[in-house]
């Protein structure tokens, strides 16, 4: 299997499967493929060959999809997923050291023995995220994942009892045994989130991955630029 990243602003990740290779996705998200590969949507895939449909549902829960796709490729070929956003790509080798927790939607596919789980899930303010919550996935298992990062990226290494206090929507990825804790900042009013400002505190040892832009501020900036639907108006004349 061989990947390569291609583009900078809104890149797209190229995997080339060898014969008899395969990898995971989630439904929706291949761009473009070449002839020959075959496709199996399943609750199982994504369980890190075990689970099934109760992994499946778990991931429903959480905020990620019930089913996952396999491409696989008995002659070889290759597969191409494209950026929803700015970004970057970043593959992630996971094993029993090495499990990694990535904001829910930054997943992108992985090997077969990689497991994609739940094991974070906070609902914050309505003006941080829509409404829907901050939702964590673990990657574990064996094997190599690939996710998606939005706007450049940060990367800080944290000590024993060194913490950092980070905006939720801008931890895009660390390491698994990371300590997590939310809290709000008293006096704080911004019309965006209508309510106190939360902050997540994250904490050592581990590795973390900030990403500078977010969906909600880039929907924030795009905004005014949108037409208003409810300027329209019904004349009859």
């Amino acid at each position: 299997m061989q990947t390569r990243t291609i583009g900078t602003t809104m890149p797209v990740l190229e995997v080339v499967l060898g014969p008899g290779e395969h990898i995971t996705a989630e439904g929706g998200e291949v761009s473009w493929y070449t002839p020959g590969l075959q496709l199996e949507t399943s609750t199982r895939f994504g369980s890190g060959g075990r689970g099934g449909f109760m992994s499946g549902l778990k991931r429903a829960l959480g905020g990620g999809q019930l089913f996952l796709t396999e491409y696989s490729a008995p002659g070889g070929g290759m597969v191409a997923f494209a950026a929803r956003m700015p970004g970057v790509f970043r593959e992630l080798t996971i094993d029993p050291a090495d499990e990694f927790m990535v904001q829910s939607g930054s997943y992108v596919a992985s090997t077969s023995d990689v497991e994609i789980s739940v094991a974070l899930q906070k609902r914050l303010g309505a003006g941080i995220f829509g409404g829907a919550g901050l939702v964590f996935q673990k990657l574990s298992g064996n094997g190599t994942a690939w996710v998606e990062l939005s706007g450049e990226i940060v990367e800080y290494d944290l000590g024993p009892g060194e913490s950092m206090i980070v905006h939720p929507g801008h931890l895009a990825l660390y390491t698994s045994g990371m300590d997590l804790q939310f809290t709000t900042v008293k006096g704080i009013k911004n019309k965006f989130f209508g309510d106190s400002l939360l902050m997540a505190e994250i904490r050592g040892p581990g590795h973390m991955w900030l990403q500078s832009m977010t969906a909600a501020k880039l929907a924030a900036a795009i905004e005014p630029y949108l037409p208003d639907k409810s300027s329209g108006s019904n004349n009859d004349s």
